[in-house]
């Protein structure tokens, strides 16, 4: 027999007048399931990240993909400049507030009934997701795909990296990087876990030989690696169905 497809549904859900859009996917089954908070890359809520969150749903979350340009749209971003920039403007605050409110959307759904809630996030996201765990109440699980550790420079968008948050993580946190990633240097992702084991944190690290930035990206035939796609998926799977029962 064939495996039932999950259900999903374009949603929106207010934010402060703000109206905030998202795409959720969870199980046809008749059970309550674990709550997941997905925070897309820089480029937005691509089909990519739908169908992420439809896999996720396959094993047993009710997954929201968050829309993290619900109010302008996602960004025109020709190259890494356009990319740099575009971070750079992007208030943690209010990307924050946004997570925020999306963990509680999928904590009241019917889908979850009151089980626990966890976040995961790629590249941006992955980024968020871990400033998210050490900030955003209701949060039981984190795991963040190949997410930016340290920002260049302090600014009132970005007051705090993850680095400098990281002593208030309030979940356990499994981070996935790939050791040939440009964009994260060996030397934070020590850095990190060197301030989670001093403050006790449980936490989980793997850096993956051979696997560069966007390693999990199925539609970048640059980036995408096969083999550390798929064991990074099963060890992210088990940890939030571990943390998140």
């Amino acid at each position: 027999m064939a495996p039932i497809a999950p259900a999903a549904a374009d949603v929106a859900f207010p934010r402060e007048g703000d109206t905030i859009r998202g795409y959720a996917a969870w199980p046809p089954a008749p059970a309550a399931s674990p709550g997941l908070v997905l925070v897309p890359d820089v480029r937005g809520l691509s089909e990519h990240y739908r169908d992420v969150a439809r896999r996720f749903a396959a094993e047993g979350f009710f997954t929201l993909a968050l829309d993290l340009y619900s109010r302008e749209g996602p960004p025109v971003l020709p190259d890494m400049d356009a990319v740099f920039r575009w971070m750079a403007a992007l208030p943690d605050a209010r990307i924050l507030g946004d997570v925020a409110s999306a963990v509680a959307y999928v904590a009241a759904r019917p889908e979850t009934a009151g089980r626990r809630v966890g976040i995961t996030g790629f590249c941006l996201g992955g980024q968020y997701a871990l400033l998210a765990a050490c900030t955003v109440p209701g949060i039981a699980a984190c795991v963040s795909w190949y997410g930016m550790l340290r920002y260049a420079e302090r600014t009132p968008n970005r007051p705090a990296s993850p680095l400098d948050l990281a002593p208030q993580l309030a979940c356990p946190y499994l981070g996935l990087f790939g050791a040939e990633d440009p964009l994260i240097p060996r030397a934070d992702i020590e850095e990190l876990r060197t301030i989670l084991a001093r403050e006790g944190k449980v936490f989980e690290i793997e850096i993956y030989p051979g696997a560069g930035h966007a390693f999990f990206n199925d539609t970048r035939p640059d980036a995408y690696r096969p083999a550390v796609a798929a064991v990074a998926w099963l060890r992210a799977v088990a940890f939030l169905r571990r943390h998140l029962g």
